[in-house]
């Protein structure tokens, strides 16, 4: 486990370290050098140091928000062929892609944001070695619970029936399911991918490799449906497709000598250590996938309303519009996640909390900015979505709750990306639960079918009894940080996810 560390505080937040975190005499200058620069950092007036640390942080934000909007356009332009087939397509490839592959894609995405933790930390404490170590410990978990979950594509059709859907519906979309195994399987390598190169401020080359995705699935998608005839099946594939070109772009730029100090090939090493590897990443699956089902249930509800059809047409385009602005709050997630695990890699407490600060500060006043503009225009924006007079005086009425949920969403997201780069997701997968599943369901449930509100109520209660709460919980404890201490418990993250022989501690590299 290596040496205990021990600090004694001065009243002021700083932190003196008995022993180095690193016991050669390289870890040894590199654990002096940090914390110098953080004072240098400090020196600085504030309006050069938000400055500087917006430009580290928008080297991951920018590229991330292009790559996040090009791959759910990828969705939004399958979806978009498979209308032009025919309503059961249509309803076929979006439920197999939002209740199928939509679960799956919660708890897979959670469960890569472990590497987050592990190789933001690592990069900070320039431990490059175990970069690499780390992301094929994570394919390897991932594969395994693909592999795992692979009985809800087989079984999709018998699982969509008894969810009620229509015995047509459920029967396409079940062969759907399973022409998406592979997309299923591309979830456990691109995902470990991308947050192995964010870690090490290499966002840009996902945001290029996302682009040439998009466009293959252009491509692909107009071959495979209108030119072969291959029907929604076409459609599918050309999504496989497509999301593993994302794959081999991502892993062809990382083996070929692009990433020279953090992939040095294929070890044995990745096996070790699995096992604290796993409880990492199930407590950060756990923690996102509560978040990622929580509306998705919203809708549901709203459904089993009476006269809901216009309600859940209107819901359904109000959280097409919020899954769209919420690229920028997610690409924040990373950004803030990143930045935040470097940091206290890098044993910079403060810095780690100015990024915070940073981070949050950034995407609330973007967020703001969409809540007023939507509350302003209204149902004017949907009308992308609809010219339905029913459905756009109902999303008119829904047009102050949107905007809320824009602005708590661009609060939240961030919040939990902090989280994850400090590695404290199995508490927030403990206060989402609490908070999404104990007080906000049963909230929207009250307030829609007791006291009658309809989907406003719903939605209301659920927004104000889960999404604000925990919010409110997080910006609590956020505040509440000893940061110093979190940068003592990522070295010890460190040394202990670390196999004993990969030589680490003497590899550290200038």
């Amino acid at each position: 486990m290596g040496s205990i560390i021990t600090t004694e505080g001065d009243g002021d937040g700083d932190i003196n370290f008995n022993q180095p975190l690193i016991q050669e005499s390289s870890g040894k200058d590199e654990a002096i050098d940090f914390p110098n620069q953080n004072v240098d950092q400090q020196n600085r007036d504030l309006t050069t140091r938000v400055w500087i640390e917006s430009k580290n942080l928008w080297v991951i934000v920018g590229p991330s928000i292009f790559s996040r909007v090009a791959i759910y356009t990828m969705n939004v332009i399958t979806q978009a062929f498979s209308g032009h087939l025919g309503d059961v397509e249509l309803a076929a490839i979006s439920i197999a892609n939002t209740v199928i592959v939509g679960f799956n894609f919660g708890l897979l995405l959670g469960m890569a944001s472990a590497l987050e933790t592990l190789c933001g930390q690592a990069f900070g404490a320039k431990r490059y070695h175990m970069m690499g170590i780390y992301m094929q410990r994570s394919w390897i978990v991932l594969s395994l619970c693909c592999f795992l979950l692979l009985p809800f594509y087989v079984f999709a059709t018998p699982l969509l029936k008894l969810l009620g859907q229509t015995d047509e519906v459920a029967e396409v979309s079940g062969v759907v399911a399973v022409w998406l195994i592979p997309l299923h399987f591309s979830f456990a390598f691109q995902f470990p991918l991308q947050r192995f190169l964010q870690s090490q401020l290499k966002a840009s080359v996902i945001a290029w490799v996302s682009l040439l995705g998009l466009l293959i699935n252009v491509l692909t998608s107009w071959l495979f449906v209108y030119v072969l005839d291959y029907g929604v099946v076409g459609a599918a594939v050309s999504l496989d497709i497509s999301w593993w070109v994302l794959v081999f772009g991502l892993y062809g730029y990382t083996v070929c000598g692009c990433c020279p100090l953090t992939w040095t090939g294929f070890s044995m090493e990745a096996i070790s250590g699995l096992w604290e590897f796993l409880k990492l990443s199930a407590a950060s699956g756990v923690m996102l996938c509560l978040e990622n089902w929580y509306y998705r249930i919203l809708i549901l509800m709203t459904g089993h309303l009476k006269n809901a059809t216009i309600a859940v047409d209107a819901l359904s385009i109000c959280m097409s519009i919020n899954g769209w602005e919420l690229m920028i709050p997610l690409a924040f997630f990373a950004g803030a996640g990143v930045r935040v695990a470097n940091e206290l890699g890098a044993g910079n407490g403060k810095a780690a909390k100015f990024a915070t600060i940073v981070s949050v500060a950034q995407s609330t006043v973007i967020g703001l900015i969409f809540c007023v503009l939507i509350m302003v225009l209204g149902n004017k924006v949907a009308y992308i979505f609809s010219t339905s007079s029913d459905v756009l005086q109902a999303i008119d009425k829904m047009a102050v709750l949107l905007g809320i949920t824009i602005l708590l969403n661009s609060v939240q997201p961030v919040l939990s990306g902090v989280a994850v780069g400090s590695g404290w997701q199995a508490s927030v997968a403990y206060l989402n639960l609490g908070c999404y599943y104990i007080i906000g369901l049963p909230l929207g449930f009250l307030m829609g079918w007791v006291f009658k509100f309809g989907v406003m109520g719903v939605w209301g209660g659920m927004l104000l009894g889960g999404t604000s709460i925990q919010t409110v919980i997080l910006a609590i404890i956020t505040a509440r940080f000893d940061w110093e201490k979190e940068a003592e418990k990522a070295s010890t993250r460190m040394r202990k996810l670390s196999s004993p022989n990969n030589g680490y501690q003497s590899e550290t590299l200038n």
